[in-house]
């Protein structure tokens, strides 16, 4: 099993000291997530041979490694030129995903909720043009379901993963997601049977707490104007959200995870370190009960 550290809390430090904070912090492995100098949101990467290579000899300097790289592209936009720009960043990023001599890829479905039918299709294009490319590059890659996304439930998020029907695409359970995976007819989130359900796809989880949007009658958050589709979640330290821990980790051993661990605090930039640092003790614990 490999604990990771989501650096985003600490992505306005320079390369080195971002690898070595995390390194201090007694973290083995980085989840590579977006950051403006590497790999922004939704744009090329900005990454040359030069910024690799710093980013490689930093990992190595500060005995760290990769654990995944997350980037995040709208593949799955209806809009075909969007689609084909994400594409074409997808490549670069498996690039760079090669030369960092990293083996595994996360991201997102992307999409769009109200368009969820002409954005699958979408997804299955893309697709379509970077399956072959992983598969020769020799990468993995594990795929999660978002607040917004075209695909935002677990239960569908699964079955289009296993729909793939590759061995080297697997699924990612995000734990402050849980209340949206579950759906929105009632509150709490049956996180025992969702894991269950991803079985051996589940090879990625990340860790943060959230709160439950839908207690107290919906009311857990007034958004205006009424009826705004918008979604809300946090990624707060475990604890101090609504996510039953004692269930997730529980159902982690029961499944016997072996997989990729990534801590994703987003909510403290203001102690980043004392988040994360309390984020590893208790992940260790929990995962070596």
């Amino acid at each position: 099993m490999k604990i990771a550290l989501d650096p985003y809390m600490f992505r306005a430090l320079p390369i080195d000291e971002m690898v070595r904070t995390v390194a201090e912090l007694g973290y083995e492995y980085i989840e590579l997530s977006p950051r403006e100098d590497f790999m922004p949101f939704f744009l090329h990467p900005r990454a040359d041979d030069e910024r690799v290579q710093e980013l490689k000899n930093a990992l190595r300097r500060h005995d760290v490694r990769l654990s995944s790289v997350l980037p995040l592209y709208k593949w799955s936009s209806p809009d075909e030129t969007e689609r084909q720009a994400a594409v074409r960043y997808w490549k670069r990023m498996i690039e760079i995903t090669v030369e960092l001599e990293c083996p595994l890829m996360n991201s997102e479905f992307n999409g769009r909720p109200e368009r969820a039918a002409e954005s699958e299709a979408a997804f299955w294009r893309s697709l379509e043009e970077l399956l072959p490319v992983f598969e020769r590059e020799g990468l993995a890659l594990n795929l999660e379901a978002h607040p917004d996304d075209f695909c935002e439930e677990n239960t569908p998020a699964v079955d289009l993963v296993r729909a793939i029907n590759k061995p080297w695409v697997n699924y990612l359970y995000c734990a402050p997601h849980s209340f949206h995976l579950s759906g929105a007819s009632e509150a709490g989130a049956d996180i025992a049977a969702m894991m269950r359900y991803a079985g051996d796809k589940l090879q990625h989880v990340h860790i943060a707490d959230s709160f439950d949007h839908k207690g107290s009658s919906g009311l857990r958050y007034i958004l205006n104007p009424p009826g705004t589709a918008a979604r809300i979640h946090q990624h707060l330290d475990i604890g101090q959200g609504e996510v039953d821990w004692d269930v997730f980790f529980g159902t982690l051993r029961e499944l016997g995870f072996d997989g990729v661990a990534t801590s994703c605090v987003f909510a403290w930039e203001e102690r980043a370190r004392e988040s994360s640092a309390f984020m590893l003790d208790r992940i260790r614990k929990e995962l070596a009960a």
